[in-house]
Formats: C-alpha cells, sequence, structure tokens
C-alpha cells in the first residue's frame, strides 16, 4: 500500500506524505487493517487524494513483493519466535480459541506467510480494499461541509465492485475446563499468563469488567502491583488486561514475570490468590471510586490527541458504532462494587481460564527428538 500508483509513482506515496511535512503508517489488528496519515490542517485533501488513489490504483510487481513478504517473515521472528513472552502469548491464543479465529496470530503462521502469492494479494486487495468495505475518519480543524464535498467527489468516483463474500466466522463455544500449554523455550525468566473468556463492547458486563482490570492491574497501587510484585516480592511486574473492542467476544488475561529465583507456579497462585478475592469481597469505594477516575480521566485526555481521537473512531465503527463513545464514560460512572463482584465471579473462574507458562532453557540444552 506504500508502494505507489501510476499517479504517485513507485515507492513515492510516503516521500510524497513527508515532503509535505506529514507521518504515515498502518497496521493490522484482529478485526481490521487501519492506514492513517497524520498531516496540517490545510494538507487534509492531499490525504484523501493519497488515500482514495491507492485505493483502487495500486501497483503490484512481482519484484516489489517478494522482498515484502521477507520482510513479513523477518517481522514475524524478530517480534514473536525471539521474543518468548510473545511466543507464549501466542501460544495461549491458540489455546483459548479453538474454534474462532481470533487463535490465529494476526501475522500468520510461517508457512502460511511463505506460500502467500503476488496472485494472493492482488485478489485480497480487489475483494476488500473498496469504499464499501471501508471507514473514512477525518480529524481536525476543518470546515465540515466541504470536506464532505470532497469526500464523495474522490471515493464516490470508484465503481463500486460485487461485495466481499460472506463469511461464516465460527463463534467459540463456552469452554468446558481449564486448559493448560507450556512453552519451553530460551529464557532468562519465566513467565506466567492467564486469559479468560469475555464479553465484547456491545455486552453490558463490558463496563464492570473494565473497572475490575483497572483494580487488579492499573498502576502500582493496583491489587495485582501491590500484593504479588510489592508486598510478597514475587514477581517484577502483575497486571491485567481487557480490552472489549472487538467484533466478537475476547478475553480479560492477567500477567505476571517472576523474579528470579521465584517460580511460575509461586506467582501463579498469588496471582489467582488475588481474583479469588474480588469473586469472595466487593471492592472497596475507594478503590471503585479511583478506577473509574483513571479510565475517565485517561479517555478524556486521550482524546487531546486528533491522532488518537480518530483512531479512536475508526476502531469503534469498525468493530461496532463509534456511537458506543458517546455512552462510554455513563457507562462507566454507573459501575458499582457489586458489578464487579459479579462479574468476577461469572467469567474470571477456572473452568474459563486458559494458562500458558514459559519454562526457561538454556541454549546448551538439547532440543526435543522428534
Amino acid at each position: 500500500m506504500f508502494k505507489g500508483t501510476p499517479r504517485t509513482g513507485p515507492k513515492q506515496f510516503s516521500a510524497i506524505v513527508q515532503r509535505n511535512g506529514g507521518v504515515d503508517n498502518a497496521h493490522t489488528g484482529s478485526d481490521a487493517t487501519a492506514y492513517y496519515i497524520n498531516f496540517a490542517a490545510d494538507r487534509v485533501s492531499l490525504a484523501l487524494e493519497l488515500e482514495a488513489d491507492r485505493m483502487v490504483n495500486l501497483l503490484f510487481e512481482e519484484k516489489e513483493f517478494l522482498p515484502e513478504r521477507d520482510v513479513v517473515v523477518e517481522e514475524r521472528r524478530l517480534r514473536i519466535e525471539d521474543q518468548p513472552a510473545n511466543a507464549l502469548g501466542e501460544l495461549l491464543m491458540a489455546s483459548a480459541f479453538l474454534a474462532h479465529p481470533y487463535g490465529r496470530p494476526i501475522i500468520g503462521w510461517p508457512s502460511e506467510i511463505k506460500g502467500y502469492t503476488l496472485q494472493d494479494l492482488i485478489q485480497h486487495y480487489r475483494t476488500y480494499y473498496a469504499p464499501s468495505n471501508a471507514t473514512l475518519v477525518v480529524a481536525g480543524d476543518f470546515a465540515k461541509i466541504d470536506l464532505l464535498t470532497k469526500i464523495q467527489e474522490l471515493f464516490g468516483a470508484i465503481l463500486r465492485g460485487p461485495s466481499p463474500p460472506p463469511q461464516v466466522i465460527p463463534q467459540e463455544p463456552p469452554q468446558q475446563g481449564e486448559r493448560r500449554v507450556f512453552l519451553r523455550k530460551e529464557a532468562e525468566l519465566p513467565v506466567f499468563y492467564a486469559a479468560h473468556h469475555a464479553p465484547n463492547l456491545s455486552h453490558p458486563d463490558s463496563y464492570p469488567l473494565q473497572v475490575l482490570a483497572y483494580i487488579l492491574g492499573g498502576g502500582e497501587s493496583a491489587r495485582l502491583h501491590r500484593n504479588v510484585v510489592y508486598e510478597k516480592q514475587l514477581a517484577a511486574y502483575a497486571g491485567a488486561d481487557y480490552d472489549p473492542a472487538h467484533i466478537d467476544p475476547f478475553l480479560f488475561s492477567v500477567s505476571a514475570g517472576p523474579l528470579p529465583g521465584k517460580t511460575a507456579e509461586e506467582v501463579e497462585r498469588a496471582v489467582v490468590a488475588e481474583l479469588d478475592r474480588t469473586q469472595r469481597e466487593p471492592v472497596t469505594d475507594r478503590e471503585l471510586v479511583k478506577a473509574k477516575n483513571q479510565i475517565e480521566a485517561e479517555f478524556v485526555f486521550a482524546q487531546d490527541s486528533v491522532h488518537t481521537l480518530a483512531s479512536l473512531l475508526g476502531h469503534y465503527e469498525s468493530v461496532g458504532s463509534w456511537k458506543l463513545l458517546a455512552g462510554y464514560v455513563d457507562g462507566i460512572r454507573k459501575v458499582t462494587a457489586a458489578d464487579v463482584q459479579r462479574v468476577a465471579r461469572t467469567y474470571l473462574i477456572l473452568d474459563n481460564r486458559s494458562v500458558a507458562i514459559l519454562v526457561p532453557s538454556r541454549p546448551d540444552e538439547a532440543a526435543p527428538t522428534k
């Protein structure tokens, strides 16, 4: 997508952006691929022209495709295969999702990447890269009416092709027992991950689950850091993560990195004890208010960045609706201690848990015999 079109010329997309004082990039998530250009407001028309052009007129050449495929292979090696914690996370996802595609790595498995052909790329581009399958977000200092006219002119001129073929996405069946996997890999220290199936942002439980994640892992005063890292001195870090912004139900996860001399099992017991405590006892008023204030402040202050605001709008629209952002703060404010305890009892249970543990090995240890 950055290799150019007949209009911009080969490899000129980013050069044009940079000459006009902008930056551009892209990223792929579990539900969508996003491209962005950050420009001064007086360059917004140029950004729209560049995006409309590359949505339909990309140059495709074997000599450009093959090196880019190798780049992806190398990116996977550097980011996953050579990073023990990331490799463990990939294994955890594959264990947690047996049916849903969320269990597959976003970047792909090595054999998949190496098998891609230029024709695969062209077919994907012609199937999915069209205004009818895209969300365009523009945020900044501009006149809306003028910009809408420009958008209609540029993107409305693109001929509507056939709709993408309907996708049958298998839904993940309810988990009926803990799953536990181990990864033996060269590393200095073990790592502990645990993930629980949880609903997405369309479900009302997403709000108390976000509050619960902050109470457990929202900084150094949160329960996991305070008890597992500071008081018991078992781990270098311990936290919780829950992102409801997915098309389908996703995960509520916890993680920790044992200190030298401590085992993953010791850390797991301490982490699970904190999860169990949220089920037995209501969280304190102080914890509840602090978590809700922290979530609201981060949400509001993030929108001081025009880039972040555009990203939020695009992300929410891709997985549900941008209108859900309007009710976000109110949804967080309404969460009660009873709500937090209820979702902990509902989702953070043994039968809904997948655990992944990194078992460090030394370089001189022999690989398993095949």
